[in-house]
Formats: C-alpha cells, sequence, structure tokens
C-alpha cells in the first residue's frame, strides 16, 4: 500500500504550509499529492506550484469539477500539467454537487451519471491525440453547420496514458467509476463497512470485462496522532458534522446517504437537523465516536499502524492521509508517523 497527501482547498487558512507539506511528503517517499477545489482556489494553478517545487511526488486534482471546465479544457489541463511535471499528473474528475454547480458554475445538475461517462469518452479521445469527433447528448464536436474542424491536442503529454480517477459516493457513481476510470477517490472510507463502496465497484469492473487488479482504491483519511484516540478523534468532529450534516441540502446529501449506508442513519439525521438549523457545535457533538474513529487515524503511532493494516486488507491500494493539526509542525509530524507507520505495519513497498 502506498501513501499520499491531500492538501484540501487552498485559501483555506494554512496555504503558507502547504507547500512544505508537499516537499515532506516527497522527501518521505509519499507516492502522491492530491489538491481539491470547490468555490475557491483551483486545483490545477496549485498543482503546477507543486509540481515546480518538489522532485518525485505525483500530482493530482482531487477533484477536477466536472461543470467547471469543458471535456476538452480538462484535457488540455491534464496534458499541460503531464508535461510540466515530467509524467506526475494524475487525473481526478467529479460531478461536485447541485448546490455548487447551478449555484456557481450555472450548470444544470441534471443525469451526472450520464455526463460523467461522456466527459470521459471525450476526454480519452482528446488525449489519445486522434481528430476529435463527437456526437453525445451534452458535447457535440465540431458543432455542426458551421466553420469548426476536428482538431487534435497539440500537447505531447510526457506519458502515452494518463490516469483517470473518479470521485464516487452513490452506489450508481460508483458501478460507473469501477467500469470507465482507472481509480477511486474515496472520502470517509471504513475498512468495517468496505462492502458498501467496493461491491459497486466491482460490479462496474466486472461490466469491463475486468477485476479489482490494478485498480486504484484511494480513500482520503483524516489523521491525528495522540496517545489518547478520542481525543484525536474529536479533532475531526466538526469536519465530520460539515459533510453529514450541511454538504448540501436535505433532499441531496451524498455524505449523509453514505453515513445511512454505514449504519448511522439515525444518527446522520440528527446531526444534519442540528447543522441546518445552524447548531453547527451540537451537530458535531452528535457525531458518533465510532463513525469517527473508523473513518480516520486516530491514536498513537501503534494504532495508527494497526489501522492501516485494516486499510490494506480491505483493499485499499493508496492510501492519502489528510493531517487534522492546526500547526506546520503538527501536520509535519502526523506525516511523518504516517510514513513510520506504515513500515511498522510491514504494508511499504
Amino acid at each position: 500500500m502506498r501513501l499520499g497527501i491531500n492538501l484540501g482547498y487552498w485559501g483555506a487558512g494554512v496555504d503558507a504550509d502547504n507547500l512544505a507539506v508537499a516537499r515532506e511528503a516527497d522527501r518521505l517517499g509519499y507516492s502522491v499529492c492530491w489538491a481539491a477545489e470547490a468555490y475557491g482556489s483551483d486545483a490545477a494553478t496549485v498543482l503546477s506550484w507543486v509540481a515546480a517545487q518538489t522532485e518525485r511526488i505525483d500530482i493530482g486534482s482531487a477533484i477536477f469539477q466536472i461543470p467547471a471546465r469543458t471535456p476538452t479544457m480538462t484535457a488540455m489541463t491534464a496534458a499541460t500539467l503531464d508535461t510540466l511535471s515530467g509524467g506526475r499528473f494524475r487525473l481526478g474528475l467529479g460531478v461536485s454537487g447541485p448546490q455548487v454547480s447551478e449555484g456557481w458554475y450555472g450548470v444544470k445538475f441534471d443525469k451526472p451519471l450520464a455526463r460523467t461517462r461522456e466527459y470521459v469518452e471525450i476526454i480519452r479521445k482528446a488525449m489519445s491525440r486522434e481528430r476529435l469527433v463527437h456526437e453525445g447528448a451534452n458535447w457535440t464536436l465540431p458543432l455542426p453547420g458551421g466553420p469548426g474542424k476536428p482538431l487534435k491536442l497539440t500537447v505531447h503529454p510526457a506519458r502515452e496514458y494518463i490516469p483517470l480517477y473518479i470521485a464516487a459516493i452513490g452506489p450508481k457513481n460508483l458501478e460507473l467509476t469501477g467500469e470507465i476510470a482507472d481509480g477511486w477517490l474515496g472520502v470517509f472510507f471504513a475498512p468495517e463497512h468496505a462492502e458498501v463502496s467496493l461491491e459497486p465497484l466491482k460490479a462496474g469492473r466486472a461490466k469491463a470485462g475486468k477485476t479489482l487488479e490494478g485498480f486504484d482504491l484511494v480513500p482520503t483519511v483524516p489523521i491525528a496522532v495522540d496517545d489518547d484516540p478520542k481525543a484525536a478523534a474529536d479533532h475531526f468532529r466538526p469536519y465530520t458534522a460539515l459533510y453529514v450534516g450541511g454538504m448540501g441540502s436535505r433532499e441531496q446529501n451524498f455524505y449523509n446517504r453514505l453515513a445511512s449506508r454505514m449504519g448511522y442513519e439515525k444518527e446522520a439525521g440528527q446531526i444534519q437537523d442540528l447543522y441546518l438549523a445552524r447548531d453547527y457545535a451540537g451537530a458535531a457533538a452528535a457525531v458518533p465516536h465510532e463513525l469517527i474513529d473508523s473513518t480516520a487515524l486516530v491514536g498513537p503511532m501503534e494504532r495508527i499502524a494497526d489501522r492501516m493494516q485494516a486499510y490494506a486488507d480491505a483493499g485499499v491500494t493508496t492510501l492519502t492521509l489528510a493531517p487534522g493539526g492546526i500547526t506546520l509542525e503538527d501536520r509535519i509530524a502526523a506525516l511523518r508517523t504516517g510514513a513510520k507507520a506504515l513500515e511498522r505495519a510491514g504494508l511499504a513497498e
């Protein structure tokens, strides 16, 4: 099992430290450094900055939002980042959610599965550097009856094939991911409930005549190092409450549904009620310790090593860490502990 680091959103208050964190992950032999985007910083700019000042670590978009860019623009960005980084780019995609898609980008959040499938199809064509012709429900290239003509990508990526990942939570999206992607970007993944995500992924791989062999399973897992696991877990109460309670509307919150599928339906409903009533402290207090403990790495190094083994046993191939410390020293310490824990568990490649 390999390790990754997720820098999250640039502009979240730890920007000055993010480059130092990426460099330390590079020095420690971490496999990949991911950056996210929502409606603040864009991931492409952050990744180019990180790539320019690191040597070996891959850079990955977690995620490029599908409503934010045309598929050909995403192909151009991927090819450029792969070229500039010397073949170190991984393309992660996701549909985002209805609030961001419609509120920020003005793109209707309808038929996300069909849109994702078509988006990936166009990117694959463009990245193959064939002349691009496509006729679909969402995009037609070139436009008919006009001056447009089939064009091909002029940039030559460093590699013939750039790995493509999809962030997915719901069963149907997970199945699609298994069918058309090279890897999965997950959140709130608990080894004890691995089947919630892995069964749909396996079904999608089977559709494509494949298995999970060679497919990169990449959950992002918060990490907090403390001799007291409960105290460490408490660091992530506000984070968990935000996603389960407030990331989306009452009708469309993918994280809330995931918590329910993991057996926390009653608690997820209570967290959402409190969060939407703006009782953020109450929502955080309502998060079950077991939910945090099963979806994060918390406690001393020995316990973290044991939990890493559980993730590896569940099939995870790249475990991406999101250090929960506030200071740079805390985040660096968590990175180093993660590397030591991987070695202690005998999982380092």
